[in-house]
């Protein structure tokens, strides 16, 4: 303090100067802390604080982000991408159960107690479907037995009735062969058809069951008193055939299956087949030459199989 003390002013600043700048100078020898020892990095960006972690708040756990206004939404996982073409085969609608032929779908009659039902290998009757009102013609069969065959549904009896008297009365009696067949029944014919002949030959003169008019209640089978050639293609060269050909429709019946009409009908000639629709249709079928499907406007070709 005695040496500051004598000093002039001039020395004391310059003295002073010269402790000042010996002090600065010490430590710059030192090396910096290694990174990532606890002392920042200056240079490196500094991370914000996650708020809901540094609050202790349960972070939500993230769903899809909803697209945004006027963007397409992104695929999930698995979806085609819409814009490859994609190689699944597309259905347009359910594989038909049945088929009357090949790439024909079977349609299921509506109201099938209607006596101008369409049944056919493309349009088929319930199988549930049971006629409430058969009833026994007063007609001879070839047959003694009092089974379900001889039934027919009772309006369509009433005109068998009238058409056997009238060929009786012209001197050509007939006889019922088969009428009434349920669907149980028609499932045992059509079965033993294909096990006797095959599939493809039976699917020309058998129906599948469902499919076969006699199911209906008005249709029925018929041949001579005798009984020969009951169902059998020598009928057509009979005298009984060409009646009922020219006579039938006068009583409600038309020959359901004629000569020539094959591809439309879907089974062969038979001449022996009786269907009843009613004196109004059956008149002008007769009269216009056409087949039932024709008549109906459903006049498609059915595969003969």
């Amino acid at each position: 303090m005695k040496l500051f003390a004598s000093l002039k002013p001039a020395a004391v600043l310059l003295l002073a100067g010269i402790l000042i700048i010996s002090a600065a100078g010490c430590g710059n020898d030192s090396k910096a802390p290694p990174s990532g020892t606890g002392t920042g990095d200056s240079n490196a960006p500094k991370t914000a604080a996650d708020p809901a972690k540094t609050s202790g708040a349960a972070q939500p756990v993230q769903t899809d982000s909803p697209a945004k206004a006027g963007s397409p939404a992104a695929p999930s996982p698995g979806a085609a991408d819409p814009a490859k073409p994609s190689t699944q085969p597309i259905t347009s609608s359910p594989k038909p159960a049945d088929t009357g032929g090949k790439g024909q779908a079977v349609q299921v009659a509506a109201n099938p107690a209607d006596k101008t039902v369409l049944v056919n290998k493309a349009y088929k009757l319930p199988d549930s479907y049971v006629p409430q009102d058969l009833v026994d013609p007063n007609v001879p069969f070839i047959f003694k037995e009092k089974t379900e065959k001889r039934k027919l549904r009772k309006e369509a009896a009433a005109a068998l009735e009238k058409l056997f008297k009238a060929a009786s009365d012209d001197k050509l009696p007939l006889s019922g062969v088969s009428a009434y067949r349920s669907h149980e029944t028609q499932k045992t014919v059509y079965a033993n058809y294909v096990k006797k002949d095959g599939e493809e030959a039976a699917n020309k003169y058998s129906a599948k069951p469902g499919h076969s008019e006699h199911e209906t209640g008005l249709a029925i089978d018929v041949a001579g008193i005798s009984g020969k050639c009951a169902a059998s293609d020598c009928f057509a060269a009979t005298k009984e055939a060409k009646w009922l050909d020219e006579n039938a429709a006068e009583f409600g019946f038309i020959i359901r299956y004629p000569k020539g009409k094959e591809s439309i009908t879907g089974y062969q000639y038979e001449p022996w087949h009786l269907r009843y629709v009613g004196t109004e249709m059956s008149k002008e079928i007769a009269k216009r030459g056409v087949t039932m499907e024709e008549y109906l406007g459903q006049a498609v070709p059915v595969n003969k199989q």
